[in-house]
C-alpha cells in the first residue's frame, strides 16, 4: 500500500463537476493499494499517516500531526501510485490490486481514519475525479506499508 500525503490549506474533490469532498486544514492522502495488501497495511498507513508530525510548532518546526491540530483529511483513490514505469514509456499496473480488492481496502482504511478523526472526506472509487488543492508549505510525503 502507497500513500502520498499532501499537507494543505484546503482541498476538495468532485466528480462530474459535483463536489463531493471537501477539507479545510489538513492532509490529501492519495492512497493506492496493492496486490497483496491486507487490512494490517491499512492498520499501519492509518495509524503514521495521522501521527506524521508536519505541521508546525508554535517555534515553527514541523513537530505536530493531524490530531496535535484537529486538522481533517481528504483520502482519493489513486491506483496510478503502482505504476511501474521501468520498461518502455506506458506504464504497468500489474501490481496494483484489482478493483474489489482495492475498494474494500480503500474503505477500510477511510474507517480506520475516522476512527481517529473528526472529519475524513473522501472521492468516489473507480470514477474519473478532479482534485484541487491548496499544498501548504508545499509539503509532500510518500509513504509505504511494511
Amino acid at each position: 500500500m502507497k500513500a502520498v500525503v499532501q499537507r494543505v490549506s484546503s482541498a476538495a474533490v468532485s466528480v462530474a463537476d459535483r463536489t463531493v469532498g471537501e477539507i479545510g486544514p489538513g492532509m490529501v492522502v492519495f492512497l493506492g493499494v496493492a496486490r497483496g495488501d491486507t487490512e494490517k497495511d491499512a492498520d499501519y498507513l492509518a495509524e503514521k499517516t495521522v501521527n506524521l508530525r508536519i505541521f508546525e510548532d508554535a517555534d515553527g518546526k514541523m513537530n505536530l500531526s493531524l490530531l496535535d491540530v484537529a486538522g481533517e483529511m481528504l483520502v482519493v483513490s489513486q491506483f496510478t501510485l503502482l505504476a511501474d514505469c521501468r520498461k518502455g514509456r506506458r506504464p504497468s499496473f500489474i501490481y496494483a490490486a484489482g478493483f474489489e480488492e482495492a475498494d474494500g481496502l480503500y474503505e477500510y482504511f477511510v474507517k480506520k481514519a475516522r476512527g481517529y478523526i473528526a472529519k475524513v472526506a473522501t472521492g468516489q472509487f473507480r470514477t474519473m475525479m478532479k482534485v484541487s488543492l491548496v499544498n501548504d508549505g508545499p509539503v509532500t510525503m510518500i509513504l509505504e506499508s511494511i
